[in-house]
C-alpha cells in the first residue's frame, strides 16, 4: 500500500473476517475532502473487528473483536503513516461484543456484549492499552418478539455530553437504561437508574445527542423507526417517533444513527432496504421531518459516516464488499452518489482520525 500525509483525515474501515471473507482485519485509507479522494494506506489483522471508536487525543484506535468469546484490542496510531500497531487485547466479558464508547475525558471505555446482554467498562492506560475490567453489568429481561427478544441484547452505549450518565440501547428489552456514571472510579451506579420503554418489539439500537445537548435520536433496528427525546439530568422524555422507512413491522433492519455537523440533518441507515433515510431537524424543539432517502448503491448498509466537513457521506455495505461515496447537497441535506466507490470484505464499521 502507498502512504501519503497529504489529506486531512483518515478512514478506519471495520470488517467482518468471517464467513469466507476476504477482508483480514482492520483497513486505514486517506481521506481528501476537497475531492472525496479515498486512498489505502495500511491494513492490520485481527478477528470480526466489526466496530470501533478513536481515543479524544486520536491516538489510539479500539476494536471490538466480535466472537462467541468477545475481546477488545487496543492499536495505537502512527500519525504519518496511519499505521495501526496491537497494543493488546483484553476480554469483553461477553459474547458477540458490537460497540464500543469513551468517556468525556478518554479514562474509561465501554464495551456492549449483544448476546450476553451485558456491558463492561475498561480503564485506559496512559499508554492506550487497557487495564483490567473496572465493572461488569449484565441485564434481565425480554421483549414480545420471541425470535430476536427471548433475552436482553445491549447493542450501544452513550455517554451524556456532562459525562454523569450512560445510556444504554437494549435491543432484547426495549428499553434505553440511563447509569449515573462516575469518572473518578470507572463505575456506574446500578441502584439508581432510569430508564424509557421504546415500543414493544422495536429493538432500539443506536443512539446520537444534538449539539446543543438537550436532544437524543435513537434508532429502533426491528421497526426501522427513529425516536425523538428531550434530554435533561440524564433522563429521557419522549417527544415524537417518525417512519420514513414505513417497513412492515419486525422485518425492518435499522441500523446506524448520525447527525450532521451542524444538526440541521438526521440520517439513518436501513439494511432491509439498503438506503439512507434524512430528516430535516428543528434546532428550536428538536422534532423532526422525513426529507427522503437514497439507496447507497450496496448491499446492507449496517453502519455509514459523515465527514468532519459534512460534505461527504460513506456507506459500509456490508453484503456487496464496498464503501460508497456521496456528497451531501447543502441546502437539502440530500446525499448524491458520486458513482465512486472502494472495494472491502464486509465492511461494517466507519470512524475518522483527525490528523
Amino acid at each position: 500500500m502507498t502512504t501519503s500525509n497529504t489529506f486531512g483525515q483518515y478512514l478506519v474501515a471495520g470488517t467482518y473476517t468471517h464467513n469466507n471473507s476476504t477482508s483480514k482485519g482492520i483497513y486505514v485509507y486517506d481521506f481528501d475532502p476537497q475531492t472525496g479522494t479515498l486512498q489505502p494506506v495500511s491494513s492490520v489483522e485481527t478477528a470480526n473487528p466489526s466496530f470501533q471508536v478513536v481515543s479524544k487525543d486520536q491516538r489510539f484506535v479500539y476494536s471490538v473483536n466480535e466472537t462467541a468469546d468477545g475481546g477488545i484490542s487496543a492499536f495505537s496510531v502512527e500519525p504519518a503513516r496511519g499505521k495501526l500497531t496491537l497494543l493488546n487485547t483484553v476480554k469483553s466479558m461477553g459474547d458477540d461484543p458490537c460497540y464500543l464508547e469513551t468517556d468525556r475525558s478518554g479514562q474509561w471505555l465501554f464495551a456492549s456484549n449483544y448476546s450476553s446482554g451485558s456491558f463492561s467498562i475498561y480503564p485506559i492506560l496512559k499508554d492506550g492499552s487497557l487495564g483490567a475490567l473496572s465493572q461488569l453489568v449484565t441485564h434481565k429481561g425480554s421483549g414480545p418478539d420471541t425470535t430476536r427478544q427471548r433475552g436482553p441484547h445491549v447493542h450501544s452505549t452513550t455517554i451524556s455530553p456532562d459525562n454523569k450518565f450512560l445510556f444504554v440501547c437494549d435491543l432484547g428489552t426495549d428499553q434505553i437504561v440511563s447509569y449515573p456514571f462516575n469518572a473518578r472510579t470507572g463505575k456506574v451506579d446500578t441502584a439508581n437508574t432510569a430508564s424509557i420503554q421504546t415500543a414493544p418489539g422495536a429493538g432500539p439500537r443506536h443512539m446520537v445527542i444534538s449539539k446543543n445537548k438537550k436532544w437524543v435520536y435513537n434508532i429502533d433496528e426491528m421497526f426501522g423507526t427513529v425516536n425523538v427525546y428531550a434530554l435533561h439530568k440524564g433522563k429521557l422524555r419522549h417527544l415524537q417517533t417518525a417512519d420514513g422507512l414505513k417497513a412492515e413491522k419486525g422485518k425492518a433492519a435499522g441500523a446506524d444513527i448520525h447527525l450532521s455537523p451542524d444538526n440541521k440533518f438526521l440520517y439513518t441507515s436501513q439494511r432491509s432496504s439498503s438506503t439512507i433515510e434524512v430528516y430535516k431537524t428543528d434546532l428550536k424543539t428538536g422534532m423532526i421531518h422525513y426529507a427522503g432517502s437514497v439507496s447507497t448503491n450496496g448491499n446492507f448498509p449496517r453502519n455509514f459516516t459523515i465527514d468532519p466537513s459534512g460534505r461527504w457521506l460513506l456507506a459500509a455495505n456490508q453484503k456487496s464488499d464496498n464503501i460508497t461515496l456521496f456528497k451531501i447537497n447543502p441546502d437539502t441535506g440530500m446525499p448524491e452518489p458520486t458513482g465512486r466507490e472502494v472495494k472491502t470484505g464486509i465492511p461494517v464499521s466507519l470512524k475518522w482520525i483527525s490528523k
